[in-house]
């Protein structure tokens, strides 16, 4: 015999108060009164546990719902159109007054298969944007090869402070050689100061040109 079953004989059968019993069982006194009602309405049925889950949840949405996001998406998907979740979002908005949210529509779209998560992908967080706090605290230098009308190519050196993104040169030689670089990064800092730090990503002769900086005696090339 369950607990409900053993409450409610011990209280109809053996004439046991509902507090009496509800003490010496350690529950409430309401579910026995509430025990007692159910059994007296339904017999036997009314001691079968029952679910605990809500008859409505206001944050689920209807069936009704679920159905037009997926025929939205096929149709959509049809056309050729964008089919995320904002996109239908958006034609939910034009027929109805009150619509799910965006991240409940790509819900709905991924229990349905529509929608295979990449945890591969970065994560927004690691798109952040480096800025250095101070003017001069860090510059970076690139050479970036163009191709002019004529069919020849140069090399372009650009040098960027990246506190304020300040082009402090933009040089452009048919090749780069070592000299050449240190001339513009000299020059450049003769103008606007010495940084304390520099990052590049191009290599001279196979070796990662590294300048002198500030702090430091500076000789220049010229």
């Amino acid at each position: 015999m369950d607990l409900a079953r053993y409450l409610v004989t011990a209280v109809l059968v053996e004439g046991r108060s509902p507090r009496e019993v509800a003490k010496s069982h350690g529950v409430s006194k309401s579910w026995v009164y509430e025990l007692l009602a159910r059994y007296r309405a339904e017999g036997e049925a009314g001691l079968v546990p029952r679910s605990k889950r809500p008859v409505r949840s206001p944050t689920r949405i209807t069936d009704v719902f679920e159905d037009e996001i997926v025929a939205m998406r096929k149709e959509l998907t049809d056309m050729g159109f964008d089919a995320g979740p904002q996109t239908i979002a958006y034609h939910l908005s034009q027929r109805h007054q009150d619509v799910p949210s965006v991240s409940t529509i790509w819900r709905v779209l991924k229990a349905r298969g529509f929608v295979t998560p990449q945890p591969h992908k970065r994560p927004r967080s690691s798109y952040i944007r480096f800025v250095a706090e101070l003017p001069n605290e860090c510059w970076q230098t690139d050479v970036t090869h163009v191709l002019l009308a004529d069919g020849s190519e140069v090399e372009v050196l650009n040098v960027e402070d990246d506190h304020s993104r300040l082009c402090v040169a933009s040089v452009a030689r048919s090749v780069y050689t070592s000299p050449e670089v240190v001339r513009v990064f000299y020059e450049a800092a003769a103008q606007f100061g010495f940084p304390e730090s520099v990052l590049n990503s191009f290599k001279l002769g196979g070796v990662p040109w590294i300048p002198k900086l500030a702090g430091r005696r500076h000789e220049d090339p010229r």
